[in-house]
């Protein structure tokens, strides 16, 4: 079976596009390729209840939870929305992501 390939990388700022943290934005802090699926920073953030143990003395610990690929977008800074991605050679030879409706580069500063 081939490994998956996604649009989204690691450090992309995405916004959620259904479900509960509709419309909330972060950063991807991990992907996760055999399962399709992306941890957003501060997005679906749950309380998980433990045996208390020296690490955690009252039990509780927050948990990022995992959302599937295609809930989120990569969000356009220029546009200020969610945009769609695509892969072409740019002028130097090297394959880069683009914006497809404003043509800027993915993570371009």
């Amino acid at each position: 079976m081939t490994q998956p390939k996604f649009k989204v990388k690691r450090g992309d700022l995405v916004e959620v596009m259904t479900g509960q943290s509709k419309g909330s934005r972060g950063a991807v802090e991990r992907v996760l390729l055999q399962e399709g699926r992306v941890i957003v920073t501060g997005v679906r953030t749950v309380m998980r209840h433990i045996r208390p143990n020296a690490q955690c003395l009252e039990g509780k610990v927050l948990r990022t939870l995992s959302i599937h690929v295609s809930n989120v977008a990569v969000f356009d800074p220029t546009t200020n929305a969610p945009g769609r991605v695509e892969y072409r050679i740019d002028a130097s030879g090297e394959k880069k992501r683009f914006f497809k409706g404003t043509d800027t580069v993915v993570g371009a500063r």
